[in-house]
């Protein structure tokens, strides 16, 4: 049954070719934006996990207001 309404659809191809564009565009977006990150920032946000909660900063250095 699916089979017979996708191709009766006018333009189905289309959707998957604009929908695999659309994820790598995302995709390269995340990893320039990965990239072009400080490396201080990112040093300091995979420091968080391991960090003691009282001794947290937040990211530009001043004090938790909690």
């Amino acid at each position: 049954m699916i089979k017979n309404v996708l191709s009766d659809l006018g333009g189905v191809g289309l959707y998957g070719v604009i929908s695999v564009c659309l994820f790598f565009a995302v995709f390269i977006g995340a990893l320039i934006w990965t990239f072009a990150q400080r490396r201080s920032l990112m040093d300091a946000m995979g420091a968080l996990p391991l960090a003691d909660d009282r001794a947290l900063t937040s990211i530009e250095g001043e004090p938790r207001h909690e």
